[in-house]
């Protein structure tokens, strides 16, 4: 990132970049950062933008040998285009004899790095990778966010407001806009305004779903499935996040067990540290074993699901019901 600061600072681009990775927030930050320092607004003579995979790379060379009209760069803006997980050798050569006058953005979920036209772009241009930011760099976006609004903000209605929000920064954006509208004519967002109106996101569903099957509240817990299906997700996709959820609690339960510290468990699981707590609370309801049983019975449901043994939604419902009613009272 710092890396493209730098050549819009300096005004000196390289021919070809490629912005890929799953923060969806800083992919659209930068690749708006890029357009407004290459073109002028409303120049569509010179920005040429493409989505999609059902692209002619000719057309794309053809662009950039073209030469810019009353402006000093050709903008070639693809986003979406699959381009980096398949062999394109024609673009992949192109970009090192590409003019001085045109310049290719690349925004893309997933590239393959072995593939030809990544290496391309590394060695003629940028290739700069957008992950999911630590929970740690979250916090300090979310609250520099805050403070540039006016406001205060606990340490813990913050660690609330993005256990709601998971770490998807583009969600994040657009419930912090919630919450200073909520709060407007105030300087202190409170835990209180954030239940009031941040929408848990799926993950949270899920993580509430399981503590309903803890507690052996079939019911309860089918409500949310229903819900989680209401809203457009898929059983499988659900199916994942239940094993997933399980996955987590089997080791945080297993390290906590062993006398390991928050820092260490979150990097194993692969969760924020703020929420190593309340997923050892729920890890507690369930035994070692119990959990295995409950990960195996997810794997036996996608197989089933798979081999077209049962339906999806059926196999999801049947796995929540059986898993239900595992909880112990201090589990060991």
């Amino acid at each position: 990132m710092k890396s493209i600061d730098e050549d819009i600072k300096n005004g000196a681009f390289q021919p070809v970049y490629l912005l890929y990775g799953e923060e969806t927030y800083l992919k659209r930050q930068y690749r708006q950062k890029l357009k407004q320092a290459l073109s002028s607004e409303g120049d569509t003579m010179n920005t040429s933008c493409y989505e999609g995979k059902d692209l002619r790379p000719g057309e794309l060379i053809d662009l950039a040998e073209t030469l810019p009209f009353f402006a000093d760069y050709r903008l070639i803006l693809v986003e979406n285009s699959g381009l980096f997980k398949k062999s394109c050798e024609e673009l992949a050569d192109y970009f090192k004899q590409a003019p001085p006058t045109a310049v290719f953005v690349f925004v893309e979920e997933e590239v393959d790095k072995r593939g030809k036209m990544y290496k391309a772009v590394k060695k003629s241009g940028r290739a700069v990778e957008f992950p999911r930011q630590k929970d740690a760099l979250l916090m300090q976006w979310a609250l520099g966010r805050v403070k540039r609004e006016g406001k205060k903000i606990t340490q813990g209605a913050m660690q609330l407001f993005l256990e709601k929000t998971g770490n998807d920064m583009e969600n994040i954006d657009r419930e912090l806009e919630k919450l200073f509208c909520y709060t407007l004519g105030r300087d202190a967002i409170t835990a209180e305004d954030v239940e009031a109106i941040c929408t848990g996101q799926t993950t949270g569903r899920i993580f509430e779903m399981v503590n309903h099957i803890a507690e052996g509240r079939k019911k309860q817990a089918l409500g949310l499935y229903y819900d989680l299906l209401a809203l457009k997700e898929p059983p499988m996709r659900i199916l994942f996040l239940v094993a997933r959820q399980f996955q987590i609690l089997f080791q945080v339960k297993d390290l906590g067990r062993q006398g390991h510290d928050r820092k260490f468990i979150a990097a194993k699981a692969g969760i924020p540290e703020f929420a190593v707590s309340r997923n050892l609370a729920q890890a507690g309801r369930f035994t070692l074993e119990q959990l295995k049983s409950a990960v195996a019975g997810c794997v036996q449901a996608e197989e089933d699901v798979k081999t077209g043994n049962m339906d999806a939604q059926m196999a999801v419902e049947l796995l929540i019901v059986g898993s239900a009613g595992m909880a112990v009272e201090g589990g060991s």
